[in-house]
């Protein structure tokens, strides 16, 4: 006699596996153990103060501590990333991350999460967004095929993000005063005399294809009248070309010279190759 063979139910969709269930197991005891130490070790005001300080007085970081990026005809600038990990080690008993949540090629978008999250006070900020795999340049928006390139893009909005994330959690009177400390590092140097730091600055500069005039022109003076805060300036804009977060044609733009310029200048001597701007176009004028 042939008994009806007894199906084995499918496994539910809802049905938690044993790595799965350990993993979360691992994550409410790492939580619970966070706020434990944070409560028994609080964070003593004086000393996060005291490491933000020495943190700040390095040139190290006062050189990556702002950044600067073209908008609407301007310049935005603010603090970096790097300024607010550093500030988060500080304060003390923050932590923070960045995840991406799901990535959709179909719809060419990453679903990200950035958070910062004070363990003492247990207060938690925590931004969610899109990050479209495209990205805008020379007036049109360019979309990502390189995985490498969408990794990068996806890094680069996780870390703003990032960074708001933790400045919500951090005093403002903390993030202010480390700010203040980054710009007077930046303005005294790292200890080098300031025609040394100008001649430096001018050589940076030079092999990026920017002239000295160039530089001259960006800061409405000429070089030997620059002061600590224009290489600091100068600083900053050149990690910014670094990072890709600002052009040097943005930065810098050609000059060019206008018909009207050389017939006023057309009776005087021909100027010397150093009062020429070095690989600037020159209009000519218009035919007769």
């Amino acid at each position: 006699m042939n008994y009806p063979t007894q199906q084995q139910p499918a496994p539910s969709a809802d049905r938690i596996g044993q790595g799965t269930a350990v993993e979360q197991s691992r994550a409410v005891a790492e939580v619970q153990a966070a706020i434990y130490v944070a409560r028994q070790f609080p964070r003593e005001i004086g000393r996060a103060r005291n490491s933000m300080q020495s943190a700040c007085q390095s040139m190290a970081l006062a050189g990556k501590a702002f950044y600067r990026f073209p908008r609407a005809g301007g310049a935005v600038e603010g603090s970096t990333i790097h300024l607010a990990k550093t500030l988060a080690q500080s304060w003390g008993n923050i932590q923070y991350g960045v995840t991406e949540l799901r990535r959709d090629d179909e719809y060419r978008q990453s679903e990200m999460q950035a958070w910062a999250w004070d363990v003492e006070n247990n207060t938690r900020h925590v931004l969610t967004f899109i990050v479209p795999h495209a990205k805008f340049a020379s007036g049109k928006v360019k979309q990502l095929e390189d995985l490498r390139d969408i990794y990068e893009n996806n890094a680069n909005n996780g870390a703003r993000r990032l960074r708001e994330a933790i400045f919500a959690t951090i005093p403002d009177w903390f993030i202010e005063e480390a700010e203040d400390l980054c710009r007077q590092t930046l303005n005294k140097g790292d200890g080098k005399p300031l025609p040394e730091r100008i001649e430096g600055a001018v050589q940076v500069f030079a092999g990026l294809g920017v002239s000295a005039d160039r530089l001259e022109q960006k800061l409405g003076r000429k070089r030997d009248q620059w002061t600590g805060p224009d290489i600091a300036q100068l600083l900053i804009t050149h990690k910014s070309i670094q990072r890709r977060e600002v052009a040097v044609e943005d930065e810098f733009p050609q000059a060019r010279i206008t018909a009207a310029e050389i017939k006023s200048k057309g009776s005087r001597p021909a100027a010397s190759a150093d009062d020429q701007w070095a690989g600037v176009p020159v209009a000519q004028p218009p035919a007769a």
